[in-house]
């Protein structure tokens, strides 16, 4: 509903005509992205404990119609006239104590357990029925309308007053067993309204309405004037001056703007025949950062009488930076947060760079839902032609030319050109800023010499890099270890020489003329442009560098249904299960990255990025994943590249290009270029936390014939009250039985364990009269499975017992002597043992 809400509001001035700048209402158009990627994520689900709810009816048709997409909207509709639709209308959702003779009215909450109470009596509202009813009138199924017609007419109530919705039926005290045991086979009671006079006014309003349809005296138009039944591109447009949702176009063309920083580097460019435009070229349009727009938009909502401070300094996404801006007269571009070099060291990798680009072109193509054409701004800097990759960067850049670029139909042209055809807003608002508060804007550089090819262009010397041994100097006195500093030229001696430094004196302490962030600011920059990324991944850590864009990649990952955690593979981890504001995503980073590697805080942060552009436009990749662990996964990046390569290569040495690209390969199971083992698959499966599609589905059935409940590694899940409080399909089951599983630090031992609840839940289902007496110790099991592997091997291979599991991890488990045998022989020998019972008196047949 807020989405809707957001959608419908945008631009909307709050005192029409005689309004002013301060009342037109703005809609931040990456953050409501972010909302339609969660509701396009939730559903079909209505939250994390939730499978359905009939809220959902009137959310995807009458009166929101939050969602257009076809298919999805009728897996939602379907899912719930499945899971709630009874004789008497829809059940609100599962376990819905309300309205039932067994829910205590005085108390504000339920207890613990209660709920299972419910089960099987919920009430049934006859309100969602009407709703089917309106829905088939906006769909032009008469079939559905009829239906519905007939299931409601039985359930009015007739007064002198004329026609009562009761506003739900409900199970009386003795039937409640009868219903368990047979649902659907007793009859409701109303609720009675007609007697007590307190009508449900909902229920009554929309039958109203529900009849002004079906007879024929009220058209859909006149009950959704804004339209919101038709898809977005074919509702009215009110306001010119501020821009509005308009759904995606099929034949939607990017604007490319290129400007240059400085006109030699224009005139190069143009010998390659690539347009571009500088600073100078553009006025009066001015070029902003984005780091601008943000201060700019700090001052939306700013209001001291209500105590409001506005909006919070969060960066702007590619969406916001896509639009054209009237600022107190003055029209500004914005160039994305890609090219922001201020702060993180990513833009130095040209090859990312490019990647990156493409991305976003791709990602505006897919999400731009407003008004006009998106405009990219692409800043061109200098040193983006001095590296190892600028033939790739300009064919990049001649590419915009043909039109098309990665499948997306681009345009590039001079701005003054494509002003008219771009998405333009007018941010009114500033027009209380003070006039002594100013914004930069990006300014021309001037240059004394020029070069007109890439042969003109300085390439760069190759530098000697090796660290050394930095115990001793911890034992030296500054004076001397700044001595060192002096007589050293190696990048990542010095590196290793500031930390040092650091550690004892701070950040600000003087090296001559300069501090040691200076001199780290300095080797990072230039450790960037030799590609030494050691060095530059050592001095991000040290100065404590955070990526703009951090926040908005970890709630990717959450508004898809994933958790995310942060902390170095074998330590303690952190959990990230709500969107958080970038300080404190900062702190946790430092707190349980930075005493371990201090490198592995730089990486973290591009492999946050990494998973949430990838998530993003693969969600697949991620199918199985429901915990995302940061530092488990760059172990199994770890392993995979000890595969690729065959020897021992430090990831930290990898271009960020690189790193992306092998978490690509280890995501894709089986896209490597060499074959894996089933360790390697064991170990790379139990990094990554992934499981098979109804896993956590045969848990449940596990515990349900578990009453000791369940243990891994020394972590017991009770099955009450898990049972009671929970549902089978419910988000919040799956991630409690993640959090058991969390407890193991071996990710092969994890995947075996994962196998083995697989194989306890198949032998259940085959016989569904066995059940476990007590708590079921799933590491003995493991070790009783091995223990069987030992003594197979001892007899046909001759080999000594060994504690070391890795040759049980190794072996494949759907093979004759596989480990899927062994783990059955371990819990049949627990049958055997008496360690489970039937709950029939006629013997368990294991099948």
């Amino acid at each position: 509903m807020a989405k809707v809400a957001l959608e419908a509001i945008n631009g909307f001035n709050l005192f029409g005509d005689k309004g002013a700048a301060w009342s037109v209402i703005y809609v931040d158009v990456d953050a409501h992205n972010r909302n339609r990627t969660i509701f396009d994520c939730v559903l079909p689900r209505e939250s994390n404990s939730k499978n359905t709810d009939a809220c959902l009816i009137p959310t995807v048709s009458w009166p929101a119609f939050a969602i257009h997409d076809e298919e999805l909207r009728n897996r939602t509709m379907a899912k719930a006239v499945r899971k709630l639709q009874g004789q008497y209308g829809f059940k609100r959702f599962l376990r819905d104590g309300y309205g039932t003779v067994l829910e205590e009215k005085n108390r504000k909450y339920y207890k613990p357990t209660e709920i299972k109470t419910f089960d099987g009596i919920e009430c049934e509202w006859p309100l969602f029925f009407i709703f089917m009813v309106i829905d088939g009138v906006f769909k032009g199924s008469a079939d559905q309308v009829e239906k519905y017609q007939n299931l409601l007419q039985p359930l009015l109530a007739e007064t002198s007053d004329g026609v009562v919705v009761p506003k739900y039926y409900y199970i009386s005290q003795e039937c409640i067993e009868a219903e368990r045991a047979k649902p659907g086979s007793q009859i409701r009671i109303p609720s009675m309204e007609e007697e007590t006079g307190h009508l449900f006014l909902l229920g009554q309003a929309v039958y109203m309405v529900s009849k002004l349809l079906v007879d024929g005296l009220l058209h859909i138009t006149e009950l959704d004037v804004i339209k919101r039944h038709l898809p977005a591109a074919a509702r009215p447009r009110h306001s010119i001056r501020y821009s509005f949702f308009q759904g995606r176009t099929s034949d939607l063309v990017v604007q490319i703007v290129l400007i240059a920083e400085s006109v030699r580097l224009q005139q190069m460019l143009a010998t390659y025949g690539i347009l571009s435009q500088t600073p100078h070229q553009i006025e009066p349009i001015e070029v902003w950062s984005p780091n601008e727009l943000t201060k700019a938009f700090g001052f939306l909502g700013v209001n001291k009488k209500l105590g409001l401070s506005g909006r919070p300094m969060r960066p702007v996404g590619g969406l916001g930076t896509s639009k054209l801006y009237y600022v107190c007269g003055h029209l500004v571009v914005c160039y994305p947060l890609l090219f922001e070099v201020s702060d993180f060291y990513l833009s130095q990798d040209m090859n990312l760079v490019i990647d990156d680009v493409k991305s976003d072109l791709v990602f505006l193509a897919k999400r731009w839902k407003l008004s006009g054409r998106p405009t990219f701004c692409m800043l061109v800097r200098e040193e983006n032609i001095r590296g190892p990759n600028t033939r790739e960067y300009l064919d990049l850049l001649a590419e915009f030319k043909t039109g098309s670029c990665g499948g997306v139909n681009v345009r590039l042209g001079r701005l003054q050109t494509l002003i008219s055809a771009a998405c333009v807003e007018n941010l009114d608002f500033l027009q209380s800023v003070p006039d002594t508060y100013t914004f930069k804007y990006v300014d021309e550089l001037s240059m004394k010499s020029s070069f007109r090819s890439l042969t003109d262009v300085s390439r760069l010397a190759k530098l000697d890099d090796e660290p050394i041994d930095i115990q001793p100097l911890k034992f030296m006195s500054s004076y001397d270890i700044v001595q060192r500093l002096y007589h050293t030229d190696n990048m990542f001696a010095q590196t290793q020489i500031l930390s040092v430094l650091l550690e004892r004196e701070g950040l600000d302490y003087r090296i001559e003329d300069s501090t040691i962030k200076d001199r780290l600011d300095r080797l990072l920059r230039k450790a960037g442009v030799h590609q030494n990324w050691h060095v530059v991944r050592f001095c991000a850590g040290l100065l404590k560098k955070m990526v703009d864009s951090l926040a908005p990649s970890l709630t990717a990952m959450l508004v898809r249904g994933k958790q995310a955690t942060i902390g170095v593979f074998g330590h303690e981890e952190e959990v990230i299960d709500k969107p958080m504001p970038p300080f404190k995503i900062k702190a946790i980073l430092y707190s349980t990255t930075g005493p371990y590697d201090v490198s592995d805080i730089a990486l973290q942060q591009e492999m946050i990025l990494n998973i949430g552009k990838y998530i993003s436009t693969s969600p697949e990749l991620f199918e199985g994943i429901l915990k995302i662990r940061i530092g488990w996964i760059i172990e199994a990046m770890r392993r995979e590249l000890c595969i690729i390569e065959d020897k021992d290569v430090s990831i930290y040495s990898m271009p960020p290009s690189e790193v992306r690209k092998l978490l690509l390969i280890t995501l894709a199971r089986f896209g490597g270029q060499v074959e894996r083992t089933p360790l390697q698959t064991r170990q790379l499966d139990g990094a990554f936390n992934r499981v098979p599609r109804d896993f956590y589905d045969r848990v449940w059935r596990i515990l349900e014939k578990t009453p000791g409940g369940l243990k891994v590694c020394g972590y017991h899940l009770p099955q009450q009250p898990t049972l009671s409080d929970m549902t089978m399909y419910e988000m919040n089951f799956s991630l409690l039985v993640e959090h058991m599983l969390s407890n193991i630090t071996d990710p092969a031992y994890r995947q075996i364990m994962v196998e083995l609840f697989m194989v306890v839940s198949t032998l259940l289902d085959r016989n569904p009269e066995v059940q476990f007496l007590s708590a079921v110790d799933m590491d003995k099991l493991v070790q009783q499975g091995f223990d069987e592997f030992q003594k197979d091997q001892s007899r046909l291979e001759v080999q000594e017992k060994q504690d070391d599991m890795l040759t049980f991890f190794n072996t494949a488990p759907n093979v004759k002597r596989g480990t899927t045998s062994y783990l059955a022989k371990a819990v049949v020998n627990n049958l055997m043992q008496g360690a489970v019972r039937s709950s029939q008196d006629e013997f368990c047949s294991i099948s």
